[in-house]
C-alpha cells in the first residue's frame, strides 16, 4: 500500500498531502488572516467555509467515483487544492479569500471519499481491511506533518511561504497521481 502497488502508493501520498494542507490551513490560515487585519468574525467564516464546502459537497461528490475515472478526479481535485493554496497568499480581500475557501473544499471534496473507492477498487477483499488501515494512518499523519512543515516554514521564512510551500507539495501530489 505504502510502496509497491502504484495507485496505492499514490492514492497514499495524495492522502498524506491532503490533510498536509489540512494541518495549514487550520493552523496557518487563521494567522494569516489575523495579519491582514481581518477581524475574528470574518477570520471564522472563512475558516469554517472550507470544511462545511467539503463535508457538505463530498455527499455529491462521492458518487462521482463511481461514474467517472477515479485518477482524473483525484488529479483534478488536488490539482484545485493546489492551485487554490497558491493563490491564497496574493489575496488580500475578504470575498476572494472567502471564495478561494469555498473552491478549497471543493477540491477536497472531490478527493476524499474518492480516496477509499480507489483503495476499495484495487485491492484485493482479504487485503482491503490493511490497505484502508496502511492509507488512513499516512492520510492522518498529514495533519501532523502539515502543521509542523508549515509552522517551521512560517518561522524561518513567513507565512507566505509557509502557505507556497503547501501549495507546490499539493500540485506535485496531483503530478503524482497523474503519472502513477
Amino acid at each position: 500500500t505504502t510502496f509497491k502497488n502504484k495507485t496505492l502508493s499514490a492514492v497514499t501520498q495524495a492522502g498524506l498531502v491532503n490533510n498536509l494542507n489540512d494541518g495549514m490551513m487550520w493552523g496557518i490560515l487563521p494567522v494569516f488572516l489575523f495579519s491582514l487585519k481581518f477581524s475574528a468574525y470574518d477570520i471564522g467564516l472563512i475558516t469554517a467555509i472550507y470544511p462545511m464546502v467539503w463535508g457538505i459537497s463530498q455527499v455529491f461528490t462521492g458518487k462521482l467515483s463511481d461514474i467517472y475515472n477515479k485518477k482524473h478526479i483525484l488529479f483534478l481535485g488536488m490539482l484545485l487544492q493546489g492551485l487554490v493554496i497558491l493563490l491564497i497568499p496574493f489575496m488580500v480581500s475578504f470575498s476572494s479569500l472567502f471564495t478561494l475557501a469555498i473552491l478549497l473544499g471543493l477540491g477536497t471534496a472531490l478527493v476524499y471519499p474518492t480516496f477509499i473507492a480507489t483503495i476499495a477498487q484495487v485491492s484485493h477483499p482479504k487485503e482491503r481491511a490493511e490497505s484502508i488501515g496502511i492509507f488512513r494512518l499516512w492520510r492522518d499523519l498529514g495533519y501532523a506533518f502539515g502543521a509542523i512543515v508549515s509552522g517551521i516554514v512560517a518561522d524561518f521564512l513567513g507565512i507566505n511561504y509557509a502557505i507556497i510551500i503547501v501549495g507546490i507539495l499539493t500540485v506535485l501530489s496531483a503530478v503524482i497521481i497523474g503519472v502513477r
